[in-house]
């Protein structure tokens, strides 16, 4: 209110106004006394004097709910980066040194051939026949398991999509690749039940595993969480030594091998001893060709699982990851205003050559 005297009088009777609020009247001065220039609203008055009975209206409220003054879209955006959701990592393959195709989609048995050679020999003499040489074959099979999946999307949620920046029909792409993918990996390293189709982990013609050595500290059983560096780099020493016997001396300890572990193991390599080396330190000393690689799979139901392996003996690799078709795109069947398309792969599993060229160790 700007009448400062018309203010003090009405905070004297308990009316205060704050700021600087200003009121309207009726725009004329003559002959009125100064109350009466002011709007009034008698059925509001309470007091007994007439001059005092107005309402001081201000200026009139809102209608609509009080608000920021605009769309909250219209002053937001949408970054043309997309984040995807992290899955655990896909190691079979290259564990193994990589994916090889076996067959097509329309094949339903895969033989692997086994040859032995056998012979003996005998004293020389003219007119001897004895001495022979002979050759052996036997075969292995697998079954391949064909799985399928469809992709479906409408005309107007392609354009909503759209409207959001996002291509939906490519999103269902990336969803279906990884899909195929993360089952293929899993076929790799477990196999599918039911078939001749098993993986790196439990192949039943892979040998037993052993134990690990007994620790200074077993408090909290025999892990590595509770290892030496020395304790460790023994494990791994005595894993080394089975797989020599299990070669019958077809290995040397500058050759090419691979560690395999799980994640949450790998950090154990990194204990130091008392000369400040660590694990892996010994490791890359003692075997020069080592190749340490780590999958989430290594933790198992029965425990923690080591592998030590040769990926190839005599030019041959040891083992692979086999499938028929990564992935078939199949007719896109056109609806009324959708799309569906089916897509199809297949897997063998993985196909290990040589069980004796690699060495297992459970429990660490």
């Amino acid at each position: 209110m700007r009448d400062p005297i018309l203010r003090q009088e009405l905070a004297e009777r308990g009316v205060f106004f704050p700021g600087n609020a200003v009121f309207g009247h009726d725009g004329t001065n003559e002959g009125k006394q100064r109350y009466d220039l002011w709007k009034r609203d008698y059925n509001l008055a309470l007091d007994s004097n007439p001059h005092l009975q107005m309402a001081l209206d201000a200026q009139p409220g809102l209608v609509t709910s009080p608000n920021a003054g605009v769309l909250l879209s219209a002053v937001s955006i949408i970054d043309p980066e997309v984040v995807r959701v992290l899955f655990t990592p896909m190691r079979a393959a290259e564990i193994m040194g990589g994916e090889a195709q076996k067959g097509s989609w329309i094949d339903q048995v895969a033989y692997f051939p086994v040859a032995e050679s056998i012979g003996q020999v005998a004293t020389y003499g003219d007119y001897s026949e004895n001495g022979n040489v002979d050759a052996n074959a036997s075969w292995n099979y697998r079954q391949p398991y064909t799985w399928q999946a469809f992709k479906r999307y409408g005309e107007q949620q392609l354009e909503r999509w759209g409207a959001a920046g996002l291509n939906y029909a490519s999103e269902l792409d990336v969803s279906l690749a990884l899909t195929f993918s993360k089952f293929s990996n899993k076929t790799y390293f477990y196999g599918v039940s039911g078939l001749v189709n098993y993986g790196l982990l439990n192949d039943p013609s892979l040998i037993t595993p052993i134990s690990p050595g007994t620790k200074a500290d077993n408090s909290q059983g025999v892990t590595w969480l509770v290892a030496t560096a020395l304790e460790i780099f023994n494990d791994v020493k005595a894993l080394y030594t089975k797989i020599v016997a299990q070669m019958g001396g077809n290995v040397e300890m500058t050759d090419a091998m691979t560690l395999v572990m799980s994640s949450t193991r790998q950090p154990a390599l990194l204990t130091t001893n008392e000369f400040g080396l660590n694990v892996e330190d010994l490791l890359k000393k003692a075997f020069p060709n080592l190749t340490i690689k780590v999958a989430p799979e290594y933790t198992t139901e029965s425990g923690e699982l080591m592998q030590l392996m040769l990926p190839t003996v005599d030019g041959v690799k040891t083992a692979y990851p086999a499938y028929t078709e990564k992935q078939r795109a199949h007719a896109l069947v056109t609806e009324a205003s959708a799309w569906s398309q089916k897509n199809s792969a297949g897997s063998w599993g993985s196909i290990i050559r040589r069980p004796i060229a690699i060495a297992q160790m459970l429990g660490i």
